[in-house]
């Protein structure tokens, strides 16, 4: 066995991650984080990339470049042209990230899971009224970015964005590991709000960029200022920004979670499973009355 593969089981062990990754003052350690990872000094950018690989699947085989001033435009990357193709259904709503498909499925009136045994509901979310109008039995599906994986997020379908509503959080890890432990994990870190509209259809569609532990901070490509934590309390910024299908919406300045809601009527795609992988530009959902 490796020194690599001992350490990474070590790290595995529930009580040893949860401990490193939570029981720690997380929000100054992702502050910190967040300003390392910006520091444009090669001996720093190669010493910190060689311990986020070591420690992690990254792959920098489908990236534009592979030269990067720093770790945080690393992990920003964008992709080669044509490395993510778009399902060109129109009765299909792609996956906006790549992720690990987490909990998903059909909406109980406004609640929904964490993970097994760990209910939430979409007021919790949102901290307001806005989500669970529209969304109410509909679906949802939870995406998770592992921390190797393409951090960039695209619009499921040709959409305008009406409105995001951004809410200062915690900064728990959101891994499998602190899911099953932390009740309403994903209503307590900080996260923002995307309400879209389908441009052909008119449907609500709603994607939740949630942050965490080392990668609070959201970029959106139509506001003119990053989303993290420096911002205090609920903000809400009415906005009318349209997207084609596959464009990209923005980025988190690291990686974590996205879920994506619809409203009642729409299904999950076959290939949406569980604990599989999925690529950006995949079938997510699809719409109602699609066979």
């Amino acid at each position: 066995m490796t020194v690599r593969s001992q350490i990474t089981r070590i790290l595995q062990q529930e009580d040893i991650n949860f401990l490193l990754t939570n029981r720690i003052p997380r929000r100054m350690v992702t502050q910190l984080i967040g300003w390392l990872s910006r520091i444009e000094q090669p001996l720093m950018r190669d010493l910190s990339i060689g311990i986020w690989r070591f420690f992690s699947e990254l792959d920098l085989s489908e990236a534009s470049t592979t030269q990067f001033k720093s770790m945080h435009e690393c992990f920003t990357r964008q992709l080669k042209p044509g490395a993510r193709p778009i399902d060109a259904d129109p009765a299909v709503l792609v996956s906006p990230c790549d992720a690990i498909v987490g909990a998903s499925g059909a909406i109980a009136g406004t609640t929904l899971l964490q993970v097994k045994g760990f209910p939430y509901t979409l007021e919790d979310l949102t901290g307001g009224p806005e989500l669970p109008t529209g969304n109410r039995n509909g679906c949802y599906v939870t995406l998770r970015l592992t921390a190797g994986m393409y951090h960039r997020f695209h619009a499921p379908h040709d959409c305008r964005v009406e409105q995001v509503t951004y809410i200062r959080g915690d900064t728990w890890n959101v891994n499998p590991i602190a899911l099953k432990r932390i009740e309403k994990l994903f209503c307590k870190n900080e996260r923002a709000i995307l309400r879209t509209r389908l441009a052909a259809s008119g449907h609500a569609v709603t994607l939740v960029p949630v942050a965490a532990v080392l990668v609070a901070g959201i970029r959106l490509h139509f506001l003119d200022t990053l989303l993290d934590l420096n911002y205090r309390g609920r903000r809400i910024i009415p906005c009318d920004a349209f997207f084609r299908k596959g464009d990209e919406i923005g980025w988190f300045q690291h990686g974590s979670t996205i879920i994506a809601f619809a409203p009642a009527g729409f299904t999950l795609c076959a290939n949406v499973q569980e604990g599989s992988k999925i690529r950006m530009g995949q079938p997510l959902m699809r719409l109602p009355g699609a066979s």
